[in-house]
């Protein structure tokens, strides 16, 4: 695999009041010759005490070198780890340390060959005594999250997938609806963009279970895909021919200012 791979993905974190939904395909590209997968839905979980789920996108190198540093500071009892922080705000911060730091190493020598060298996390659960959430933190290691009036964060290759995200999703929304729209925001995504494949990982959490309870993998053959991605095509199908028929020959009233020859 070439250093500059990249993990043309797309990856979606969805906080409503019941709970959260994060989803990540699993494509990855070092060029046009060199199509892959790879995982980008990573489990940081210790049940009953924290749910912390992590989804990647930009430089292959730099996500995985990311997440092996999250990893040795939890294996090797480290002061600071994904086991040790109590918020997931604190979360945020220290991969968003941990990832400046890396690319700040990187970035002289790929810089000089001109290779993208920038990655973006997504970070989604709860640790015990606060609220669940889900964060986004982006390559230069600050940090946004999920309102109740902005419900969902994208990264990778989100403007497919967004419409349906907006028109559907709101915090008040049902877990197993959020699920279905995130399927659907993903299919759509993958219909219009050939660098998004499955399989897709996708992970239900519940308010205060501290526990992830549903997660599933969907392959490029599942069953289930192409049900909802057949249903969804015929529903919008017929949906634009109920449309109003549009009322041709007329023109609206021109603004004082416009020109009128």
């Amino acid at each position: 695999m070439s250093v500059w791979a990249q993990r043309m993905t797309y990856c979606l974190g969805i906080a409503v009041e019941k709970g959260l939904v994060l989803a990540a395909d699993s494509r990855t590209n070092a060029g046009v010759d060199y199509i892959s997968s790879y995982q980008k839905l990573f489990d940081f979980s210790v049940p009953g005490e924290r749910v912390i789920i992590l989804c990647t996108a930009g430089s292959l190198s730099t996500s995985q070198s990311v997440l092996y540093q999250l990893e040795q500071d939890i294996s090797t009892d480290a002061d600071v780890s994904l086991h040790k922080l109590t918020s997931l705000h604190q979360v945020a911060s220290y991969v968003g340390n941990v990832m400046r730091t890396i690319q700040d190493k990187e970035r002289p020598w790929l810089e000089k060959d001109g290779i993208d060298y920038q990655s973006t996390f997504l970070i989604g659960g709860q640790i015990s005594g606060e609220s669940p959430g889900v964060y986004l933190v982006y390559s230069q290691g600050n940090f946004i999250s999920a309102t109740p009036e902005t419900p969902f964060l994208q990264i990778g290759e989100t403007k497919y997938g967004k419409p349906i995200l907006d028109r559907t999703v709101s915090y008040d929304s049902p877990l197993d609806k959020v699920a279905k729209t995130a399927l659907l925001s993903i299919d759509s995504t993958m219909r219009s963009n050939i660098s998004v494949a499955p399989p897709i990982d996708m992970v239900l959490y519940e308010t205060d279970a501290l526990e992830i309870r549903n997660r599933v993998q969907l392959a490029e053959d599942d069953p289930y895909l192409h049900k909802i991605r057949e249903y969804w095509e015929q529903a919008l199908s017929e949906a634009s021919s109920r449309l109003p028929d549009v009322s041709w020959n007329r023109i609206e009233v021109q603004d004082e200012h416009e020109y009128t020859p």
